[in-house]
């Protein structure tokens, strides 16, 4: 058997706002649901972004003892290829967007990166290539 990655799914409590967040801002095309139906689906170009909300979700998989909202934190970071980091990063900012770091170069990777949270606090990274060749 092969398996196949086709999904990323974020489990949100804050589900209008964050599909506003990924159409409006981030600007990408929705394959699937809207504002309120509670699951969206986002075309990001190599697999999907699902939205779902936690509480639909609480109704499909048994609960079972979770660790804490901060044990949790920042176990996944939604990781955005960009044409100009700044740029982005200015467009999140207007939008009043969490910033969690300005845009800089990071010469160990090779690229430039701003990190920032999406309205239920998912961490996100936008980079670009620094085009230094080593």
């Amino acid at each position: 058997m092969k398996l196949q990655l086709t999904h990323l799914r974020l489990l949100v409590s804050n589900y209008k706002d964050s599909f506003l967040f990924y159409r409006d801002l981030l600007k990408f095309d929705v394959d699937w649901g809207d504002e309120d139906s509670g699951y969206a689906e986002f075309n990001t170009g190599y697999l999907k972004l699902g939205l779902f909300k936690k509480e639909l979700m609480a109704e499909v998989v048994p609960r079972i003892e979770q660790p804490s909202y901060v044990v949790n934190r920042d176990k996944i970071v939604l990781i955005f290829a960009v044409d100009n980091v700044d740029e982005v990063y200015e467009q999140v900012k207007t939008q009043n967007a969490i910033v969690v770091t300005e845009p800089q170069d990071r010469p160990d990777w090779g690229i430039r990166t701003a990190y920032f949270r999406d309205p239920d606090g998912n961490l996100i990274e936008i980079y670009n290539n620094l085009g230094i060749v080593s």
